[in-house]
């Protein structure tokens, strides 16, 4: 049936229902149901409660909106669009999922401004905005005072059927309700509906009761799709809830307003076509032509202008204030925000001999989280459920815990997939926090999609991996890591770090702190097992990928490469060869990224092309590796999987010894 009349509320929700369904119409390609069917929500979220600054895209205390639901991007973009937001004009949403566009298929934070995290694989988003409330909880508890406040916002997310179905939101949720995130409230699109049609087919569990065990708050708008009062008074219900973080179940229909599609699959995942688009139209009583909004719905949804330039007015006054009472905190936070690093902050990174004792790298790591901590205290960080392996603690830091925000030590527990996407929200909050994550490295793949978002969205995290290959020892094939490190390097804009002694560890964490605040992950592999400091090592060799450790007189017979554990092996072989009077070179590569992005005058003189007998030693897979040792060089790698014994013996019986790369550069040297 025709609507006769609508109210200025019925016109702007049908502008955003319209501005999502003309633009996947013109793209031939997205997902127009949900927008459709969550416009009630996210109107009333953005009209009566989001404190944000339109014209301040990163104004510090802004509410963070996420939409975990990301295939329904139309509904962020025409909610930035109808807020006034200049990152998003109607010609970008008339260029929807084109080439270039601010627009893409689903919301990325380092193409639109106003769009805080990239959401693409269902669940991330859920698990980001916990991260984002982790930051703000953090923030608030060290620098908020009894009579001055500044960090003061919430982090809402609209998730759908599907992000409740991936296991990540699970573990996500789960911690945010022992965390107690008071801050952090969730809206459940509620639509039944996913790509193999209803979700009876296979997801039929009772989501609210779920996440009352979770502890969270938990409500229930029954019809999302016209009351929105009760909509209102869930979102206020929720904000006075201070102690838990609140699930807003909201059931709505999908493709609301379309005769035949709504509540089909058919609305889901593909434009309504023209027959449908002009019944809809006259369905929904919108008589405007495809992209026309009309007037008065932009008179009153940009009031979001006016109003937050109120907010981040009084927010500047208040800070000054702040600043006024408490310049050194304020100093500290305004450091933070700026991105910038304190003068000499690396000078405590430490160095070493080959007289110091020999320890395992992820030793060395745990030396320098904890004297980096001392003079960045925005690092906040920890492992999950692996922290007295990992060795990622702060010591006498505190733990971060329900009324302990202060505190830098996270306890993920053994999560993690939700820990990967939780450091990612908060290092994308945009405080200038820097946040790490830590595991064994094998399991990296428990959380890869959030190790490459993190390179994707271009989010400051630091990966602390350790017991790094096979000399993990007795656990066996399923915790050694082989073909991890190659995996890992595949991703761009990961730089991927493994360390060969203490001094090449500080070198390593140099690198990862720079790149954090510059908006990039790394990954970092450690040993569990010992490692000799080595003489001529360099913190800054290792931010150029790869430098020359031991060289020859004259040009090289032969060049030894390695990384990590095994750059010993090479110095001790070269040793022997030199003895013998071989002319050797020892090149220490622990991270290729780097290495690839020097000038092409300094890697030849690492490695000069007229040298071609070269070999690699890595305990990991030789993927790669013919990059550098190229048709006439060689391997020591392992393309199989470990097994189960002693690390030691491990290492010597996959040919990681002395003696067998004393053969095999024999062999090359004929």
């Amino acid at each position: 049936m025709a609507v006769a009349t609508q109210s200025l509320e019925e016109l702007c929700i049908n502008s955003i229902r319209f501005l999502a369904i003309d633009a996947v119409e013109k793209a031939k390609s997205g997902h127009p149901g949900l927008p459709m069917g969550a416009a009630p929500m996210a109107f009333v979220l953005w009209d009566r409660f989001m404190r944000i600054n339109p014209k301040n895209p990163q104004w510090f205390n802004r509410d963070r909106f996420v939409l975990s639901a990301g295939h329904g991007s139309m509904l962020q973009y025409a909610l930035l669009y109808l807020a006034g937001y200049d990152s998003v004009t109607i010609e970008d949403i008339q260029q929807f999922r084109q080439w270039e566009s601010k627009t893409p298929g689903h919301p990325e934070n380092f193409v639109t401004p106003g769009v805080e995290v990239t959401t693409g694989p269902l669940g991330q988003g859920i698990a980001n905005g916990v991260g984002l409330a982790i930051a703000e909880a953090h923030l608030a508890a060290k620098y908020n005072k009894p009579n001055a406040t500044i960090v003061d916002h919430y982090t809402y997310v609209i998730l759908g059927d599907g992000c409740n179905m991936e296991g990540v939101s699970g573990e996500a949720a789960s911690f945010a309700g022992h965390l107690g995130l008071g801050k952090l409230i969730a809206l459940y699109d509620d639509n039944h509906i996913s790509i193999d049609g209803s979700t009876d087919v296979a997801f039929t569990e009772d989501v609210s009761k779920r996440f009352e065990a979770y502890g969270w708050h938990v409500l229930h708008v029954e019809n999302g799709n016209t009351d929105l009062e009760a909509i209102a008074k869930a979102i206020e219900a929720a904000k006075a809830v201070t102690d838990k973080p609140s699930f807003i179940k909201v059931t709505t229909t999908i493709g609301y307003g379309s005769p035949n599609k709504a509540n089909t699959a058919g609305v889901h995942g593909a434009a309504l076509g023209a027959d449908e688009v002009a019944l809809t139209r006259q369905n929904l009583g919108w008589t405007y032509e495809p992209f026309v909004i009309p007037q008065e719905v932009l008179n009153h949804t940009r009031k979001a202008v006016e109003r937050g330039a109120t907010y981040e007015a009084d927010w500047n006054k208040a800070f000054a204030d702040y600043k006024a009472k408490y310049p050194q905190e304020a100093a500290e936070f305004e450091r933070y925000v700026s991105g910038k690093l304190p003068e000499g902050w690396d000078k405590v990174l430490p160095t070493y001999t080959p007289e110091d004792k020999a320890l395992p790298t992820r030793k060395h790591s745990e030396t320098c989280l904890n004297k980096l901590s001392a003079v960045l205290p925005e690092l906040i960080g920890g492992s999950a459920d692996l922290t007295h392996s990992n060795l990622t603690e702060l010591k006498g830091k505190g733990d971060f815990q329900k009324g302990q925000y202060q505190n830098p030590n996270i306890h993920y527990g053994v999560r993690e997939h939700g820990m990967g996407a939780i450091v990612n929200g908060i290092a994308l909050h945009g405080s200038g926090l820097i946040p790490y994550g830590a595991t064994f490295l094998i399991f990296s793949d428990y959380m890869r999609a959030p190790i490459r978002l993190s390179a994707l969205s271009q989010a400051g995290a630091i990966w602390v991996m350790t017991h790094d290959s096979i000399g993990q020892g007795e656990d066996g094939p399923t915790h050694q890591p082989i073909e991890t490190l190659a995996s890992l390097r595949a991703i761009p804009n990961l730089t991927v770090i493994r360390p060969a002694d203490g001094t090449e560890t500080s070198g390593a964490y140099k690198v990862a702190i720079e790149r954090a605040k510059n908006n990039a992950p790394t990954l970092l592999a450690f040993t569990r097992q010992n490692v000799p400091n080595l003489a001529g090592t360099s913190i800054e060799g290792v931010g150029k990928g790869g430098y020359v450790l031991v060289d020859s007189r004259g040009t090289p017979d032969i060049i030894l490469i390695a990384t990590g554990s095994e750059v010993s092996l090479a110095v001790t072989a070269a040793e022997k060869l030199t003895a013998e009077g071989k002319k050797v070179r020892v090149v220490s590569l622990p991270a290729w990224d780097l290495f690839e992005e020097q000038d092409a005058a300094y890697k030849e003189s690492v490695l000069p092309k007229a040298v071609t007998k070269r070999l690699s030693i890595e305990a990991g897979s030789s993927f790669g590796w013919h990059k550098y040792v190229g048709t006439e060089g060689d391997t020591i790698s392992i393309d199989r999987f470990g097994a189960s014994a002693p690390g030691n013996v491990c290492l010597e019986k996959f040919g990681f010894s002395v003696e067998n790369v004393l053969a095999k550069a024999k062999a090359l040297l004929g």
